[in-house]
Order: structure tokens, then C-alpha cells, then sequence
């Protein structure tokens, strides 16, 4: 069978895709989206500086539309519907690398780096692809100690949303709902290893969901 047919799994996954893309547009064109303290992680991107973007799992989907058509590389779990959003987040003008931070972590390391070395904005979730919900494996503090590179907290409070039933409720803004990001400013990782750097997770917890309280004291 030539290799250019596709099976039914391609066609669905295809179809999916489109749909996706598009209700993402649709529901995004209708979201009133605030920003606030931006101006720290755009001057790093004007000065030609990499950065991180760390934020919840959950909280993906206005974050993707905010940032979409800037050229920066997710990390997206090889597990799941992880191709489904990789190709989702394609469309949107992401580039995308495959792995995870917690498991099967060393190539996605390699990956990360790599990434960065040339030139690479990351956006990253610390506790996926499989939770526990507002963790952090130590994946994201690690590839920041290994390049000098800011990270960059971020916390989204969604007004109206529906909440998937997933181990991270994983939330959809409705219509016309008001969407709140934060961005906390940049810190980096500043430890002599790798293992020492792992000590620095419970930092960046703590500064994701101080961006999270920030944006919903807007509610």
C-alpha cells in the first residue's frame, strides 16, 4: 500500500484537527483577553534573549490563542491526545517538540536545550502530561539551569469556562468570557547542577500560583 494513503485513524485525526483549529478562532475572536506586566518578558524578546513560559496544563487553551503566530516551541506529551494538540498548536503557528518533563524526561532535555541554544522561545507545563495537577517536575528548572534562561511565570483566571473532566480540569472560556493572564516577572535558576536545581521547583510553584491569584482578584 503506498505510504501516502491515509487510514481512517489519519482521516479522523485530521478531521479533528480542522475542527479544533477552527473552534479555537471562533470562541478566541470572542474572548476579552487582559495582560498584565508583560513588558518584563518583552524586553528579553526584543533583546533577542530566549525565555520559558511555565503555566499550568489546565490552563493551555487561552494561553495558545494569546500567543499564537509568535513562533514559540510547546512542549507536547507524546501520550494521550497529545498529537491531536501538537497539530492543534501547529496551525496556530507553533513549533512543537514531543515529550515530557516527568516522563521519558532525558531526550525531552536534549530536546529543550537544543531548542534553546538556537534561539527558542519555550512555553512549557511543569506538571503535565499526567499530573498531579499544579505540580512541578523538575524537567523545566532543569533545562534553566543548563542554559541561564529566564523563566517566565504565568498564571490565567477565566471568568466564564467550561471544565473538563480531566485530572487537570483542563478549562474552555465561553463565549464573550473575560480571560486573565498574569506574567510573573523573570527569574532564573541560578544553582552550580543539575540536582541542585531541582531544589528550585517548589519556587516556581509558588510563583505560577501567585500569578493564578493575581489574575483572579480581577473576578
Amino acid at each position: 500500500m503506498p505510504n501516502d494513503v491515509m487510514t481512517d485513524a489519519d482521516r479522523r485525526l485530521a478531521w479533528l484537527t480542522r475542527i479544533g483549529v477552527m473552534v479555537v478562532h471562533l470562541l478566541g475572536r470572542t474572548w476579552r483577553i487582559r495582560a498584565d506586566n508583560e513588558a518584563p518578558w518583552r524586553r528579553l524578546r526584543e533583546g533577542g534573549k530566549s525565555i520559558i513560559f511555565a503555566f499550568w496544563h489546565g490552563q493551555m487553551l487561552p494561553l495558545l490563542y494569546a500567543h499564537r503566530r509568535q513562533g514559540v516551541t510547546v512542549l507536547i506529551s507524546e501520550h494521550g491526545d497529545g498529537e491531536l494538540i501538537a497539530r492543534i498548536a501547529s496551525s496556530l503557528g507553533y513549533r512543537t517538540l514531543r515529550g515530557s518533563t516527568s516522563r521519558g524526561a532525558a531526550r525531552a532535555l536534549i530536546e529543550m536545550t537544543k531548542a534553546i541554544e538556537q534561539g527558542a522561545e519555550l512555553a512549557i507545563t511543569p506538571d503535565g502530561p499526567r499530573g498531579p495537577a499544579r505540580s512541578v517536575a523538575p524537567g523545566v528548572v532543569t533545562v534553566a539551569q543548563r542554559t541561564g534562561v529566564p523563566i517566565i511565570p504565568v498564571g490565567v483566571f477565566v471568568r466564564t469556562g467550561w471544565h473538563l473532566k480531566s485530572w487537570d480540569r483542563f478549562v474552555i472560556p465561553r463565549p464573550f468570557s473575560r480571560v486573565h493572564i498574569v506574567y510573573g516577572d523573570p527569574f532564573t535558576i541560578e544553582r552550580a547542577n543539575a540536582r541542585e536545581a531541582t531544589e528550585e521547583a517548589p519556587r516556581l510553584r509558588d510563583r505560577i500560583v501567585a500569578a493564578e491569584e493575581l489574575a483572579g482578584e480581577s473576578r
